[in-house]
């Protein structure tokens, strides 16, 4: 079989590879360039030519010494104006909105599990791989996608918005391994990234001061931090779309503390906070995810866990099903910091069922921002 796998200059991909190698697959590597640092350079905090493109030509470097060390061709192929087009433009329409999305989700959607997939097809390719840390299942000829392994590292949570369709054509090597044992295999290779630390950026611009660079697209627009409790200003924001719901670092209040992101609005340009006495204003018991991407056929309602972040926890709820695209979700016992914007994923035992974006949050039947304009208005 001749696999496709797409190849970062990161310790994951490149054992991903071997292995596959190893079990006597037809492998090719491939490198995507998804951004094109050259001609942003100006919009990435106005770094120099060499540190415009050092991190992503070091990345194709480290691709191509790997590729090297284990015989394996290396492609390179762009997808520079499918990114601008499908993730980023989305990534801004959604930050005017106040919302927090996630590119990473977008990307895997968009990119690398469909237009890396159809290229792979176009070349003569029969499977795509990556270093996720993943797996796919089957069931009676059905393929599902599901956790790692390691949950620490799991990382099914974005792969939550890709078509369950694909999912025959991908293999996800490192499903069954954990991070120490991946690492292992890299430094018994030799391979020079071995001891590479894993990325932590955003997936189009790395590890960048990420408000600077979004504030080239985004102009900041100062404006009052309203403590909701008591309607007082206790401090100014740098731009009310770069905060997120739940943050507490970085809000520079002065004084008692510490304070919590409860809320924004974007018309008024005010960002909302609360003490840690009220911190009841984080938490909801209701919210509504639309733009559902079902992975498999299942009933509502449904007991289920899910995830409204990656990293979190799982955390107990109950789906029913309001249209083919929306669910409302319930979790009675409360839940901190549920954000507008971001992906909730679904997850019955350990295969991934669905996923979606948080629409609106509630509270005992009351919409949290409409709650919040009630408090600030004083009725």
């Amino acid at each position: 079989m001749k696999v496709l796998v797409g190849l970062s200059g990161g310790v994951d991909s490149a054992i991903a590879a071997f292995l596959l190698k190893e079990q006597g697959y037809h492998v090719t590597c491939a490198f995507m360039r998804n951004w094109d640092s050259l001609t942003n350079r100006d919009i990435l905090g106005n770094p120099t030519l060499d540190e415009a493109i050092c991190t992503q030509e070091q990345d194709y470097n480290d691709a191509k010494a790997v590729a090297e060390k284990l015989d394996l061709p290396l492609l390179r192929v762009d997808f520079i104006s499918e990114y601008w087009d499908e993730v980023f433009e989305t990534f801004l329409s959604e930050y005017k909105k106040g919302r927090t999305p996630n590119p990473d989700i977008l990307c895997n959607r968009y990119i690398k599990f469909s237009h890396f997939l159809n290229f792979a097809k176009e070349n003569g390719f029969t499977t795509v791989a990556t270093g996720h840390y993943a797996r796919t299942i089957q069931k009676e000829n059905i393929t599902y996608l599901a956790k790692a392994r390691d949950l620490n590292k799991d990382q099914s949570y974005f792969l939550a918005e890709i078509n369950k369709d694909v999912l025959p054509n991908i293999l996800f090597p490192l499903g069954n391994l954990t991070k120490p044992e991946v690492r292992k295999i890299a430094l018994d290779l030799d391979l020079t990234i071995a001891k590479k630390k894993d990325s932590t950026g955003i997936c189009f611009i790395g590890e960048r001061n990420f408000r600077e660079f979004l504030s080239n697209y985004l102009p900041m627009k100062k404006g009052n931090i309203i403590n909701i409790e008591n309607n007082k200003i206790v401090g100014e924001h740098q731009g009310v779309l770069y905060y997120t719901i739940g943050q507490r670092k970085g809000l520079n209040i002065g004084g008692i503390g510490p304070f919590y992101v409860v809320g924004k609005n974007v018309e008024t340009n005010e960002l909302y906070v609360c003490d840690e006495e009220h911190i009841q204003w984080l938490y909801t018991d209701a919210c509504i995810v639309s733009g559902v991407n079902d992975m498999c056929a299942y009933k509502t309602p449904k007991k289920v866990h899910a995830k409204f972040r990656y990293r979190q926890a799982d955390q107990e709820v109950i789906i029913n099903r309001i249209d083919s695209n929306t669910l409302k979700v319930q979790y009675p016992q409360g839940i901190k910091g549920v954000t507008p914007g971001q992906e909730a994923v679904f997850y019955d035992e350990d295969i991934l069922i669905a996923g979606g974006v948080i629409e609106n949050v509630y509270h005992q039947g009351i919409d949290r921002m409409e709650e919040i304009n009630h408090k600030r208005n004083g009725k």
